[in-house]
């Protein structure tokens, strides 16, 4: 309740990057059709010009069905651990199920893990066989709704000697790049002959391969 002489004047504003402001004959603010952007920290302010304004903030919590931003799909090598996530947003937060095709999947099994952290959901399948390749669903629900997405896991080939030459060139050159201005230390130098051993190593064995 605001009270003062003369009568404050009540403004809302939702703290967040649009910062939109809402004027209120009264203490109360309503919003109609209100959506999940508008959740958040809103500040009330009582202002009558003769002292500071008196600040109160409100946390309103906007409870909604989940949504699934797109997943990628993920490509594997056979004999290789294949590693599936799904994210659902969802207040009250969502509860997670993997489907493949209609049989649900459950933790625990020794050729598959399911673990589940916050709005995130990972789907872990070892060792991966010819018959693990297709699509996997994501089911997330809550007492608002419920939302699914499709997976694909997909074969691809084992890496080369010359991808994975190409690979470690690659990053070498990238880490040099990425910090010119670093400190010349004992430690530095020392990652240099490491880095130099492990080239040569790996230089050595695409050569060995090439014939």
């Amino acid at each position: 309740l605001a009270a003062g002489r003369p009568q404050p004047t009540v403004t809302w504003r939702h703290i967040s990057p649009q910062a939109e402001f809402f004027k209120s004959e009264d203490e109360y603010l309503e919003i109609t059709e209100i959506t999940r952007e508008q959740s958040g920290t809103y500040e009330c302010s009582a202002n009558n010009d003769v002292s500071i304004p008196d600040v109160r903030n409100v946390q309103v919590t906007v409870n909604y069905a989940p949504y699934i931003p797109e997943a990628r799909n993920i490509g594997v090598a056979l004999g290789q651990n294949g590693v599936l996530q799904c994210e659902a947003f969802a207040i009250p937060k969502a509860d997670f199920e993997w489907y493949r095709e209609d049989k649900r999947l459950i933790t625990g099994d020794q050729e598959m893990r399911i673990e589940t952290k916050g709005r995130f959901s990972v789907l872990t399948v070892f060792n991966v066989t010819e018959e693990d390749y297709g699509n996997y669903t994501c089911l997330a629900s809550n007492r608002m709704g419920s939302a699914s997405v499709s997976v694909l896991l997909y074969e691809i080939s084992e890496p080369t000697s010359s991808t994975l030459f190409q690979e470690y060139t690659t990053s070498t050159v990238y880490a040099n790049l990425k910090d010119p201005g670093a400190d010349h230390n004992a430690n530095k130098a020392t990652s240099g002959i490491t880095d130099t051993f492990w080239f040569l190593i790996v230089l050595s064995l695409y050569v060995f391969l090439s014939f």
